[in-house]
Formats: structure tokens, C-alpha cells, sequence
């Protein structure tokens, strides 16, 4: 049931039902006093504001929805912000929309007023458009991925601790068991990544992107391996540093604010990327892969650790995530990750979904959020908060209906058909 009605003129209930094709499945109730949907639903969702409408008409689909959410001008009621993920899985179940004929879209317009068709201006945790992107920087230059992983990583230190939890790790962590915790779980990431690599004390690894340094870390500290992590994040090279010389591992770990490509150190025994090839480009992988493939000494090893699509075609990330949370970020699926290494003269010898466990880690990285959410606001805003809650939970919805994944590629610089593997599996 809809209520609100004008004569002679829609209502902004009216309006949204307009476009749905089994009606409102939620409370919905907009600042002109219209509402529609269950009065008694347990789910509800308030236009509170002319500007709120403004996003929406301007920017049809999940970037309108999040700029209005964001800018909190569009309202979830019977859901934390700080974990929107039970609202995300029943609307998206429920919410059907349909698209509107030539003189429906104009008797709707009309009805919502002219004034709702001037974009607002997008709210602060926004980045510019792709293409306005591309005008002042080149895709995937060094200066642009600098800027790029800046405007993700470099939120604030002290929310990433109060998010992530202890480990300070912002990757997909391995679950040994469903009621693990997350800091077992990501122990257990860097250590299974450690025995693919099969490290051993007094060896030499590069990990590329290393974030707070994490993997160096553990790489020093549980196997004696000398260890170098890159990061384009200051804040991140910053706290890692704090980090090494806390823990006593001065001697054996380093981590530097550098790009991958200007690591020109070769001979290592190990690389480990972990959460660094979203960013690289799909054009740039025989680049990239080449790169690391020459930081290698003759039957090493690299670990590639990535978000994938569960298909190989190219495709660029959602508008939201775009511009709100991975700019310039791609995404393509496992075959396409190893037909680049082999392509380069890697050779491929074992690869791994963990797919359901990143549904897992982003369910605990949202629990945390929920946990610290004062803290976390006070620490970055409300609008940056929301931004994270909404993007985690999304996730983790995606992670779960197979829409993404996360595959380990383990591959060796073979040399005159020397890989120096065992016959079978030692990890």
C-alpha cells in the first residue's frame, strides 16, 4: 500500500513503486509524508532529504543508492550501519526493478520536480569519474596507482587497527576450521603461504604490496628468512616499521614506501604478492609477472594471492567501488592470472579458491566495525565509516553467490626443467 498521494501528481512513494515490478518489500518512507511497503516490516528504508532524491534520479542504480546512503540522506532502518549485510541479502533477493517507458520516465520526472534532476555534489569520500581520472594520469602510471592506493590505504592507521584486529591484515585469511578466529585464520594465511613457498631460515623474500607487513613479519619471525616488503602506502610503511622494530626483527625484516616495479634487488629465494594484483592493470600483467619473475633466483618460487572473477572475461569494478573504495581497480578470473605467468615462462604447479573464506573475513572485519563504531567514526567520519560498512558487506554477499573470488597461483622460475618442487605437495 502507498501513501502520500497528491492529487494530480505522484508522490515519492508512488513513484519509486512505479518501477518496481512486485511492489516495495520493505517500510518505505520518504520527507513528503509518502510511504509504502509493510507497515509492520522489520527492514526499513527513509528519504530524508530533496538532495537524497537528487542522487538517486541522477545517478540511477548502486551509485546513486550509495551516495545518498553515504551522505546520509538515505537511511537503513533495522540494520547497523556498520554491517548493513542482512539488508543487502534481502534486498537484493526482493527488489525488483523494472525500466520505465519514454512517458513513464517523463510523468515520474515531473512529478519528482525539475529540481531533482540538478546532481548534487557528491559526497567527500568520493573520487572523480574514471575518465576525468584518466584526463590527469595515465591508468596504472606510478604517480596514479600512488594516488590510487593512497585514497584506500591511507585512511588512518589507528581505524584499520580497530577494523582488522591485531593482525593488521587487510587480505583474505585461511579459516583451518568454521569457528576459527579471525587472528587464527590469518596466521594461518601468512603461515600456508610460507610453506608453499617452503621458506627456510636464512633464505631471501620479497613480498610486493606488503601492506602493515604482515608477511614479512611472520616470514622473520616463524621461518629466519631475510625479508623485504613494498607498500605505496606511507602510512602503511610507517606502522610496518613501528611493527618491526616492536617485535626485535630489525634483522631480518624490512619494509619500504617503493613501487614493485622499483625493486631491483634480484636472486631471491621467494616473492609472495598478497592483495596486489587488483590494482596492477590486466593489461600490465605480462609486465608485472615478468617483473617478479626476474626478482627470482633460478627454481624460486612466487606466491600471487588475488581477488579473481569466476569468469576470465574483462571487466571493469561497480561505480561504487570505483569511485568510493579501489579506484582504477580490476578484476578477472584464474585462468587469465595463470595463462599470464606461464605466458612469461612461469610455470604454474598448484592453484586454490578461497572463495568461502573471504566471505568469512570480511564477516569478522564487519563485526568489528560494528564493535568500534564510535571509535571508528570519530576516528574518520560517519560518511567514511558507512562507506566501509557498506563495501564489506557487499563483499562478502558477492564472495558468497560465486559473483567473485580469491585464488592462490604458486608457480617456479623453472630453468632447463629444474623446478625444485618434491613429487608431490609439501605444504
Amino acid at each position: 500500500m502507498t501513501t502520500g498521494t497528491t492529487k494530480g501528481r505522484m508522490s515519492i512513494a508512488e513513484a519509486v513503486d512505479s518501477l518496481l515490478q512486485d511492489g516495495m518489500p520493505v517500510r518505505f518512507t520518504a520527507y513528503d509524508g509518502s510511504a509504502s511497503g509493510p507497515a509492520d516490516a522489520d527492514l526499513g528504508l527513509e528519504l530524508t532529504s530533496p538532495r537524497g532524491l537528487s542522487y538517486l534520479v541522477t545517478a540511477p542504480g548502486d551509485l546513486g543508492m550509495a551516495r545518498a546512503y553515504i551522505a546520509g540522506d538515505l537511511v537503513l532502518h533495522g540494520v547497523h550501519p556498520g554491517d548493513p549485510y542482512d539488508a543487502l541479502v534481502y534486498l537484493q533477493n526482493h527488489l525488483r526493478f523494472r525500466a520505465p517507458s519514454p512517458s513513464e520516465a517523463v510523468t515520474i520526472l515531473r512529478s519528482l520536480g525539475l529540481a531533482s534532476l540538478r546532481m548534487p555534489e557528491p559526497p567527500p569520500q568520493e573520487t572523480l569519474p574514471r575518465w576525468r581520472r584518466t584526463v590527469e594520469g595515465l591508468r596504472h602510471s606510478k604517480s596514479r596507482d600512488a594516488e590510487a592506493i593512497s585514497h584506500h590505504y591511507d585512511v588512518s592507521n589507528r581505524f584499520y587497527e580497530l577494523v582488522l584486529g591485531p593482525s593488521m591484515t587487510y587480505t583474505c585469511a585461511v579459516f583451518p576450521t568454521a569457528d576459527a578466529t579471525l587472528e587464527e585464520a590469518q596466521a594461518e594465511k601468512y603461515d600456508l603461504v610460507c610453506r608453499k613457498l617452503d621458506l627456510k631460515p636464512g633464505q631471501r623474500l620479497l613480498d610486493v604490496g606488503c601492506g602493515w607487513g604482515g608477511m614479512v613479519r611472520h616470514a622473520a619471525r616463524e621461518y629466519g628468512v631475510r625479508a623485504l616488503g613494498v607498500t605505496l602506502s606511507m602510512q602503511q610503511a610507517s606502522w610496518a616499521k613501528e611493527a618491526i622494530d616492536r617485535d626485535g626483527l630489525g634483522d631480518l625484516a624490512e619494509v619500504r614506501h617503493l613501487d614493485y616495479r622499483d625493486v631491483m634487488e634480484s636472486g631471491f629465494d621467494a616473492v609472495s604478492s598478497i592483495g596486489l594484483t587488483e590494482h596492477v592493470g590486466i593489461r600490465n600483467y605480462p609486465a608485472y609477472f615478468s617483473h617478479l619473475r626476474d626478482r627470482l633466483r633460478p627454481e624460486g618460487r612466487l606466491l600471487n594471492h588475488c581477488i579473481t572473477r569466476q569468469h576470465n572475461r574483462r571487466q571493469q569494478i561497480g561505480a561504487f567501488l570505483d569511485r568510493y573504495v579501489f579506484p582504477d581497480g580490476e578484476l578477472t578470473g584464474s585462468g587469465r592470472i595463470i595463462s599470464e605467468a606461464q605466458d612469461v615462462g612461469l610455470e604454474v604447479m598448484h592453484e586454490e579458491n578461497f572463495r568461502r573464506h573471504y566471505a568469512l573475513t570480511l564477516a569478522g572485519w564487519c563485526r568489528n566495525l560494528r564493535a568500534h563504531w564510535d571509535e571508528c567514526v570519530e576516528e574518520v567520519g560517519e560518511g567514511t565509516a558507512r562507506v566501509w560498512g557498506l563495501y564489506m558487506a557487499g563483499s562478502r554477499l558477492a564472495f558468497e553467490r560465486n559473483e567473485i573470488q580469491l585464488h592462490h597461483v604458486l608457480a617456479a622460475r623453472t630453468v632447463d626443467g629444474e623446478d625444485g618442487f618434491p613429487l608431490r605437495p609439501s605444504w
